[in-house]
């Protein structure tokens, strides 16, 4: 045991051990980069032999514990650089390894299949729409609050009623293929549904979330790979908090806060992990989950639906990029939950100029394909603490490859 620990000391690259049977997750203290984890992947499994990856993670430029403000919400995040050191005992989720088929007769989505609901789908060979057979929301409400508005009001138990819609977006016919491995072309279709349901849906509603559920872990319960539009006609809590924040900043300083903060990130690149003609996609400096990510446009946008035709094309592009580096660090179809922010649609003419179009992509694994990180106990009860830095995540996602590892390693479908 101690002669395999001293072999981990010394290399910083995949090794390739024999007769090993126990799978190492803890950290380990190296000389050459502070602190390294032993970043655990299986890419196959061959008789007396396993494959590992071992990760660095880079040198931290401080190890005291500090807090970091999100300037978009107010809320803070508390960041303890020395736990990485800590060993990992708890749980491992289940890698999902398997190749999907391009069609999977038992799939709900996939093109001329037949829905819970009774519906079949058409034979589509590009993005897909359709209100969710199990809609969160409905156009019309038969709650009593919403017919019985004089009666008394509680100052403690308030509600009030809600309407809207569900729609699911197919991204693809393709069952098997993710962001990741879609080529730019199909994402700029994908863009450009966004495009077409924010036209449609705002003339009805003041808020729209475009948002995707990526793997089981996640809650995705799809695996064909889809995203959602959910349309209200009120605006949620994140919305008002980061209209306030950015108009409040806007107020004070006569300057938009993304703005503001993308020529701070632009200037120094510490944090910058994607970057085309129009995009940038950053590791926040605020950012609660591990390798948390947004994505917000060079030049000012309020709305998803001002974009112009070239930027839905490097939009694409980008997020092309994002995905697959997302995917490299682990070898995984990585996991997220990503969502688009943008000024809503009141229908009265209040300004909107403090608004900065962005996405935010919260992907839950920590140290490998199979350890994911837990917002629980101190971050449920107090606030969001972290111990990988966000500079330290940023230099991982910075040193992946733009070619889809199932490329490089001859298993593309």
């Amino acid at each position: 045991m101690h002669v395999f620990m001293k072999l981990f000391q010394k290399t910083y690259f995949r090794l390739k051990l024999f007769t090993i049977k126990q799978i190492f997750t803890n950290y380990f203290k190296s000389k050459k980069t502070g602190i390294a984890f032993l970043n655990m992947i299986i890419f196959s499994q061959k008789k007396n032999q396993e494959d590992f990856n071992l990760m660095p993670i880079p040198h931290s430029t401080t190890n005291s514990v500090h807090r970091r403000q999100n300037p978009l919400t107010g809320e803070w995040v508390l960041v303890s650089p020395h736990r990485s050191k800590r060993p990992w005992q708890g749980q491992n989720e289940d890698i999902d390894t398997p190749a999907s088929p391009s069609y999977d007769p038992e799939c709900y989505l996939c093109p001329e299949n037949r829905r819970i609901s009774g519906d079949q789908n058409p034979s589509f060979d590009s993005t897909f729409v359709f209100t969710n057979d199990f809609a969160a929301l409905q156009p019309s409400s038969d709650s009593p609050l919403a017919s019985n508005s004089d009666q008394p009001k509680n100052e403690i138990l308030i509600s009030e009623a809600a309407t809207g819609t569900s729609r699911v977006i197919c991204y693809s016919p393709d069952h098997s293929k993710s962001l990741a491995e879609m080529s730019a072309p199909e994402i700029a279709s994908i863009v450009e549904c966004w495009h077409d349901q924010i036209e449609e849906l705002s003339s009805n509603y003041q808020w729209i979330q475009i948002f995707e559920n990526k793997g089981s872990i996640m809650g995705c319960s799809q695996p064909h790979p889809h995203g959602q539009i959910w349309a209200g006609d009120f605006i949620p809590t994140q919305i008002s908090i980061k209209d306030a924040r950015q108009k409040a900043f806007m107020e004070k300083t006569g300057k938009n806060l993304l703005q503001e903060y993308l020529i701070t990130e632009l200037a120094s690149r510490e944090r910058v992990v994607v970057e085309n003609d129009d995009w940038v996609a950053v590791v926040p400096y605020w950012a609660a989950w591990p390798f948390e990510t947004m994505l917000t446009p060079k030049r000012h946008i309020t709305r998803l639906n001002e974009l112009t035709p070239p930027e839905e094309i490097s939009l694409a592009q980008a997020l092309q990029e994002l995905a697959i580096r997302y995917d490299n660090m682990f070898h995984t179809s990585f996991p997220y939950s990503m969502g688009w922010h943008f000024a809503p649609f009141w229908k009265d003419a209040r300004q909107i100029e403090h608004w900065q179009l962005h996405a935010c992509f919260y992907p839950p694994l920590l140290r490998s394909a199979t350890v994911k990180k837990f917002m629980v106990g101190y971050e449920m009860l107090a606030e969001p603490q972290r111990d990988l830095t966000p500079e330290q995540a940023a230099a991982i996602l910075q040193s992946q490859s733009t070619t889809h590892y199932k490329t490089t390693s001859g298993t593309a479908a």
